[in-house]
């Protein structure tokens, strides 16, 4: 039975679940280890906040939300609920209630992933199935260079068996040492995505989202450094077939990116919140290309010689923070074009701009080109822009698509972002 068929088949009865999906995330596994059953513990309050308006990734929200009430930030204090519980035990012994175990105390269950993650958008994810949670304590390691801050999981149980889990990672986005120049953008900012909105600074597709924490809680990244990010994965990366839950999947993952990101903030001792978008665009799909606008870019043209094996394509992130476009045959994607124009998400491509391949200059920027991937940085009046090109199947008849459509594809992009006009020169071969 493929994936697919293992989803749907496990919808019945437990929301729409897409399979239990690979671990992603970094840091050990360790941490509380809490079990629920089929209630998460009690909402967070709906306190309201403005929304953070448009700009780069980590805005700051605007506003101050009102403090939670003390049972909740009693809650969130771990080491209390040992101590709270036992007097709570006896005040509950007292009027005729039985607690067997702390536990099962519904007051003093915490809703998972550092308390954030309320009813609302937990159930649209997994349904009424049993849920265990393993949760980190937020803090950044000891190592200097230490990028993650923890992360938490969540596995939903159908009897004993795992049927969908969800992977909540916060963490700094790598531009010094690399580590997220392609796995990342690949899953975070791929032509499955939309962006959240005005005023949030993230993007979401019904398997992943991401939403840049505020500068001021986190801090403004260095020069060679990105943004700080809670990102929510769930199932797995490569499993690309279109589903009939795509829609309601990607606005659970709507509540649940928002209310895991509101409740990092909170967690590191931040105010401000960000508000859940009402409407989002309806997710990308596979159309034909236009060999004259190829991925929607007026002026691009796509070269006669790849017009038989780039016949679709599909185009996301229209209006956030990256832009992507995957172009194959049969809905398979043999080459990827992106064009990042939020600074501080682009810097995850400081490593491969600096040693990524041989020079290449252009009248507005820079960058580095290899046989399968090249990465061009324009200065452009919102700030440095990075566009990259990528072959998929690379050698696989002999094309050279990255220093065929590169060029054009930087010349054409800048002049659709108001930056241009520009040229490149590609090094000898």
């Amino acid at each position: 039975m493929t994936t697919g068929e293992n989803d749907e088949a496990a919808r019945a009865g437990a929301g729409n679940e897409t399979g239990t999906g690979s671990e992603t995330g970094t840091g050990s596994e360790t941490g509380t280890g809490n079990k629920i059953g089929n209630e998460t513990g009690p909402g967070n309050d709906d306190v309201g906040g403005a929304s953070v308006p448009a700009g780069a990734a980590g805005a700051d929200p605007q506003g101050v939300t009102a403090r939670p009430s003390w049972l909740r930030r009693l809650l969130r204090n771990r080491a209390v609920l040992a101590s709270t519980a036992a007097g709570l035990v006896g005040v509950l012994l007292g009027a005729g209630t039985v607690a067997w175990r702390t536990d099962t105390l519904p007051l003093l269950k915490p809703d998972p992933c550092w308390d954030s993650l309320r009813d609302a958008g937990v159930s649209a994810l997994f349904g009424d199935r049993r849920l265990e949670v393993e949760e980190q304590e937020l803090r950044l390691g000891p190592n200097p260079a230490s990028l993650s801050y923890g992360q938490c999981r969540i596995t939903s149980f159908k009897g004993d068996q795992a049927r969908r889990q969800a992977i909540v990672r916060v963490h700094t986005l790598d531009g010094l040492y690399g580590k997220d120049g392609r796995g990342w953008p690949a899953e975070f900012l791929s032509s499955r995505m939309v962006a959240l909105g005005t005023g949030l600074p993230g993007m979401v597709s019904a398997s992943r989202a991401w939403l840049a924490l505020p500068q001021s809680c986190v801090g403004r990244p260095g020069r060679l450094g990105a943004a700080t990010v809670v990102d929510v994965a769930l199932g797995e990366h490569d499993f690309d077939t279109p589903s009939d839950y795509d829609e309601e999947d990607r606005d659970a993952m709507t509540r649940v990116i928002v209310d895991a990101a509101n409740g990092v903030i909170r967690e590191l001792g931040c105010t401000g919140t960000y508000r859940t978008p009402e409407k989002l665009p309806a997710l990308p799909d596979w159309d034909d290309v236009q060999p004259d606008a190829f991925c929607g870019v007026k002026g691009l043209e796509l070269p006669t010689r790849y017009r038989e094996s780039l016949v679709l394509n599909r185009v996301g992130g229209e209006g956030g923070a990256a832009r992507t476009c995957d172009a194959g045959h049969d809905a398979h994607p043999r080459i990827r074009m992106s064009t990042v124009v939020d600074p501080t998400v682009a810097g995850i491509y400081s490593l491969e701009l600096r040693g990524g391949g041989a020079r290449m200059d252009g009248t507005k920027g820079d960058g580095t080109i290899s046989p399968t991937r090249a990465a061009y940085r324009l200065s452009c009046q919102t700030g440095p822009v990075v566009m990259a090109v990528e072959d998929l199947e690379p050698n696989r008849d002999g094309t050279t698509f990255v220093r065929d459509l590169l060029p054009g594809y930087v010349e054409a992009e800048s002049e659709r972002l108001g930056c241009g006009p520009v040229k490149v020169k590609l090094p000898a071969p």
